[in-house]
């Protein structure tokens, strides 16, 4: 059954609130639990993780890998998983349901491209619209063979093989999913699999992979980050701490920026390098956010934020950050519409290929809500407000289109708006960030 049937929609209205107060902790990574799943069930022995994000999309990877023979439990305190080990994963009895994650099935297609196996994957009518090609290329390369609905996109079934061939692979697009799904197909492919990365992408694969004992190298080769493993690997068993989603925090980072009166602090937030792009922009725009008690958790680093409202002024964001905020990208346009002057964005075509065509999706929701918006190929400019309340929406309502970054978004713009913003579907907010209604709830008083 598809759990985004239009039949039972949940719109709500967010109207404008009181200043944001106190101290709160966001969900755990969506990056780093779906990957802790992964590599526990192919480690053999019990990892254990806490703080794992317990959203429907990471849900929908631990049942798949428990249908490949892995044992994953809550325990309250944190998750057990007893793995199969690289080269043990199962034939599953059944179509692998991926619900809305597009992480989890690209992912999940690489490890099965590298096992003598075969998995049949399906999901929502969202991601059942969005293209798997950039996987499937590598993945064919390697010797999987794959059967797709038209255009690359689920239903799909992947035939893995064993051995698989190791390539090397260049990235034709700036995508971390991408990367992963190469290193990850050749963890249980004998000999080197190479992937040179032109634009560096988040690197919590790399990262976890070394830690879970893979060989595993990086190297830069005239501005290119090249990454190099050796399979067939053997994965260690790990205790994981699972740090704050920055993306999950993106959304209080910028409704404490933009709601008049406010002071949040934000506690626990993984500031890798590779995603902390937001706090910097925002930092450009004039945005006070204090970066404090930083430490490194897990081999990632960590920090607290503390937020408080702020004058912004319109920037020309510089592209090169683009990979390192991708995901923020819907709630920085609310922060851009509320500021003072002119933000151009450029550089951001992946956006159309996420759980919406995000540009469009966020361009038509902040022009119903009354900002200045001009859609371009690549991005968008944005007029703000200089700091004036949007007008909101009140005979119309926001599309979402069953996105939850895009819904999440329009709450937050809904704060800092004159009459509110009607968000069509609430729903979908709970593949990332199950709490956030009642958090905001929680900090807006």
């Amino acid at each position: 059954m598809n759990s985004h049937d239009p039949i039972a929609a949940r719109p709500r209205r967010f109207a404008p609130s009181g200043p944001l107060k106190g101290r709160i902790r966001v969900p755990g990574d969506k990056s780093i639990s779906h990957r802790s799943l992964m590599f526990g069930a192919l480690a053999v022995g019990e990892t254990r993780v806490s703080g794992l994000l317990e959203g429907e999309d990471v849900m929908a990877t631990a049942a798949a890998l428990r249908a490949m023979g892995a044992t994953i439990e809550n325990q309250g305190d944190a998750w057990s998983i007893h793995g199969v080990g690289v080269g043990g994963l199962l034939q599953p009895a059944r179509p692998l349901d991926m619900g809305n994650s597009g992480t989890s099935t690209r992912l999940l297609m690489s490890l099965v491209a590298s096992h003598p196996i075969s998995a049949t994957f399906v999901g929502d009518a969202s991601l059942s619209k969005r293209p798997m090609g950039r996987v499937i290329d590598p993945l064919s390369l390697m010797g999987a063979n794959f059967e797709s609905s038209e255009g690359g996109r689920l239903p799909l079934t992947v035939r893995g093989i064993s051995p698989a061939v190791p390539i090397e692979y260049r990235l034709p697009v700036a995508s971390a999913q991408v990367k992963s799904a190469v290193l990850l197909a050749g963890l249980n492919t004998s000999g080197i699999t190479k992937v040179i990365e032109p634009v560096p992408t988040r690197d919590h694969t790399e990262r976890m992979l070394r830690g879970f004992g893979a060989e595993l190298e990086v190297s830069n080769d005239l501005g290119e980050r090249v990454i190099t493993i050796r399979g067939e690997a053997d994965l260690k068993p790990q205790d994981i701490v699972v740090p704050g989603d920055p993306s999950s925090a993106a959304f209080f980072i910028v409704a404490a920026l933009v709601v008049p009166g406010s002071e949040l602090t934000i506690e626990n937030v993984g500031m890798n390098p590779t995603r902390a792009g937001l706090v910097g922009v925002l930092q450009a725009m004039g945005g006070r956010i204090e970066v404090t008690n930083e430490r490194v958790v897990g081999g990632e680093p960590v920090a607290d934020l503390v937020v408080k409202h702020s004058e912004l002024s319109g920037i020309e964001v510089n592209p090169v950050v683009v990979p390192s905020m991708i995901d923020e990208f819907p709630v920085f346009f609310v922060a851009a519409a509320l500021a003072k002057g002119q933000t151009v964005t450029t550089g951001l075509d992946e956006l159309r290929v996420k759980e919406s065509d995000r540009l469009t999706a966020m361009a038509e929701a902040l022009t119903g809500a009354g900002a200045r918006v001009v859609e371009r190929e690549d991005g968008l400019v944005i007029e703000g407000t200089g700091g004036e309340p949007l007008r909101g929406t009140t005979d119309s309502c926001t599309k979402t289109h069953l996105d939850h970054r895009i819904a999440m978004a329009m709450a937050v713009a809904g704060l800092a708006s004159r009459d509110g913003v009607e968000v069509d579907d609430t729903r979908p907010i709970a593949t990332s960030f199950p709490a956030f209604e009642a958090l905001l709830a929680e900090c807006a008083g």
